[in-house]
């Protein structure tokens, strides 16, 4: 039987623990305008802040990477590689996303990177910054190893080392990269946009510890480099290194050069330097090591500009082969011009041959200062040859205006105007084309490129004839003479300018010659600086050079013999004719 209970009746809470309406009503307000703020504020960050914010968000977490393209690869003439890139691997941090490194991990980094301890601590302990490089251009097995120290903040990246296989062979014909991969000499500087390619782009969210969350947007690949291929012949540039070290090493000279050119193109079959450097390890290079003397090095080149100032009174119809010409001592006002070996009367081939400075002079004479400036001229002396060299010198030709006679009778046999080795060797290009003087290239050409006409084809072949007849018994570029192959060249020899007078001991030795001489195939140029082993006529130290290099390479070349092989070189004991 259920017992009846009555309900409880409310009890209202004692007077203490009573809220006033009044209270109620300013906690609910208060509330309120607290829910209002966090309102407010969330529309704040999100409208105004908002640009600011995804800033900050992105600068944490959000990271641009760099696809590096891969650079183009220089060959020869005949596709053998000159410069090739190899992937590396450079190691860099967040140092702003990273906590310190514990000791041993640190100590374990640094020797790995071949850094100290200190050093690697130094980059990593600036927060502020985002992004440093710890060590560039490593191999990807040490960049694995460092990896697997498992560092937060720490990442890799791919990068391309320019690697050269010739070494120093071809050092100042190609250049170099820096450490960001761009051309700082040579045909890498002079060809850096078509090698260089352009880097793609990749963005991506990481986390604090530099994993990859997820791509943000689409990735921009790289467009690699182009291949460029150079006229010059590795096996050509090899000879002609070789034999250029050891004539300035047997000589003790200060340095050297060659050019050798393709006698109907113009292309730069091989440019040589000596002293050279290694460009895959710069540690220890001079600024002497690495100068193009052949391109931006200028001098005066004696007697090899007698066949070029010779050609003009044979243009202008002031003499012909067959003239004779009184060679004893003569004045010009002051100054006393002759010969180191003084003879009676001589012809055009004989002044060649005797390398007369008197009757070079002469006949330089006989041409009106502005005809024989603009003859000069004409050769492209006092102007940059456009090769496509960084820094490739212009020389110096002086307004013939200021001209004195004296002036002029100097310039006909070499001084007083200034050239670089490779504005000479292109100045021959007119006894090997028929008076077209060719333009000097670089760069592989699929068909030659249009000569300019310096002199009359019957001139220059004449002027060809007689450097022909300068390496025969008698002449001055016996010592450049190859067995089973006919030559034309001119030897010179000049006296160094030291402040403001020229001394009797220091020279530059030069042999600049066809071969073979009926039908020309190059060109080579050779320069020998201050020689100190007791030679330093042009015939006797430039000239062998040119024989080793010329008839290496018309073998290399398989040009046929156009001469008898008993056409031996005349004894050792044989006199040079004066050559200055």
């Amino acid at each position: 039987m259920k017992v009846y209970q009555p309900a409880k009746r409310f009890v209202p809470p004692p007077p203490a623990l009573r809220m006033s309406t009044g209270r109620v009503r300013f906690m609910l307000a208060a509330m309120g305008l607290l829910f209002a703020g966090l309102i407010g504020r969330a529309i704040y960050l999100q409208v105004a802040q908002q640009d600011f914010l995804v800033n900050q968000g992105d600068a944490r977490f959000r990271r641009s990477l760099v696809l590096e393209a891969n650079r183009g690869l220089i060959t020869d003439r005949n596709g053998e590689p000159l410069a090739i890139s190899t992937p590396v691997q450079t190691i860099w941090a967040s140092p702003a996303d990273m906590e310190p490194v514990p000791p041993a991990k640190l100590r374990e980094l640094a020797r790995l990177l071949e850094m100290s301890p200190e050093e690697v601590d130094s980059k990593l302990s600036d927060h502020k910054r985002e992004f440093v490089y710890l060590k560039r251009q490593i191999s990807p097995e040490l960049a694995t190893q460092v990896m697997a120290l498992g560092i937060p903040g720490i990442a890799k990246q791919q990068e391309f080392r320019r690697f050269y296989p010739a070494g120093d062979i071809f050092a100042h014909i190609i250049g170099f990269t820096g450490v960001d991969g761009k051309g700082q000499e040579g045909a890498e500087l002079a060809r850096e946009k078509m090698l260089a390619g352009s880097n793609g782009r990749r963005v991506v969210v990481k986390d604090r510890r530099g994993h990859i969350i997820e791509d943000v947007g689409p990735v921009e690949p790289p467009r690699d480099g182009q291949t460029l291929m150079l006229a010059v012949d590795q096996r050509i540039q090899y000879l002609a290194s070789r034999e250029l070290k050891s004539a300035v090493e047997s000589n003790k000279a200060k340095a050297g050069s060659v050019v050798v050119l393709d006698a109907h193109s113009g292309e730069l079959l091989a440019l040589a330097n000596y002293p050279t450097y290694n460009p895959n390890n710069r540690q220890g290079v001079t600024t002497e090591m690495m100068r193009n003397r052949a391109v931006i090095d200028t001098f005066e080149p004696g007697s090899t500009m007698k066949p070029l100032s010779i050609s003009v009174a044979l243009e202008e119809g002031k003499a012909n082969v067959h003239t004779v010409l009184d060679t004893h001592p003569y004045m010009i006002g002051p100054a006393r011009i002759h010969d180191v070996t003084d003879s009676d009367r001589l012809d055009i081939e004989g002044i060649i041959k005797k390398s007369s400075n008197v009757g070079a002079s002469k006949l330089a004479l006989m041409v009106s200062p502005h005809d024989f400036w603009s003859y000069y001229d004409s050769l492209g002396f006092g102007r940059s040859p456009d090769t496509g060299f960084p820094g490739e010198a212009s020389g110096r030709l002086r307004d013939w205006k200021t001209w004195r006679p004296i002036e002029q009778a100097t310039m006909s046999f070499g001084y007083g105007v200034s050239v670089s080795l490779l504005q000479m060797a292109r100045a021959y290009t007119i006894f090997t084309n028929h008076g077209e003087m060719m333009p000097v290239s670089l760069y592989r050409t699929g068909s030659p490129l249009p000569g300019k006409r310096v002199l009359p084809a019957n001139v220059a072949d004449e002027m060809r004839d007689v450097l022909i007849a300068n390496s025969e018994p008698g002449g001055g570029a016996v010592g450049g003479r190859i067995l089973g192959y006919s030559i034309g060249g001119k030897s010179g020899t000049a006296r160094k300018l030291v402040g403001n007078s020229y001394v009797a001991d220091k020279h530059r030795a030069l042999f600049i010659g066809f071969a073979p001489g009926k039908a020309p195939k190059m060109i080579v140029a050779v320069m020998i600086d201050e020689p100190t082993a007791g030679k330093y006529y042009g015939g006797a130290v430039a000239a062998p050079v040119f024989a080793n290099v010329a008839g290496g390479a018309l073998r290399i070349l398989n040009v046929q013999p156009d001469q008898p092989y008993n056409n031996t070189l005349l004894p050792a004991t044989t006199p040079i004719p004066a050559d200055f």
